[in-house]
């Protein structure tokens, strides 16, 4: 099994960045696609990002293309998501994904492991 912690969210202006972590342990850390998805209230979980197990292969979601990086340092079993020029509507529950079926580009039902999430309130 995996078990995944995200940190740091909080509360930023629009136009601001946060950077939160998502530690990972358990299995094999390397060998997952790792990803982040988000939760806004009332609505359904969203795909944000994506990146391969090599770090080298990455997918986002339309609406983060060109603000938010996602990347993993394997060394550290931690996967990163810089994101750049939050918008109010950015606004969610980040939660942190493990996959380990080896599907490209990942999809949501894809996901075998969640963590449980870290909240981003981006103020207007």
């Amino acid at each position: 099994q995996v078990q995944l912690v995200e940190s740091g969210g909080g509360l930023v202006q629009a136009g601001g960045s946060l950077r939160p972590p998502c530690a990972a342990s358990g299995r094999t850390f390397s060998g997952y696609t790792m990803g982040w998805v988000r939760q806004a209230p009332g609505k359904e979980r969203e795909f944000v990002a994506a990146v391969s197990w090599s770090g080298r292969g990455t997918y986002y979601a339309d609406f983060v293309k060109g603000r938010f990086t996602i990347s993993r340092d394997n060394a550290k079993n931690t996967v990163y998501l810089q994101m750049n020029s939050l918008k109010p509507e950015d606004t969610a529950v980040y939660y942190c994904a493990a996959d380990f079926g080896g599907t490209w580009p990942p999809r949501l039902l894809d996901y075998d492991y969640w963590g449980q999430g870290t909240q981003v309130t981006v103020s207007s």
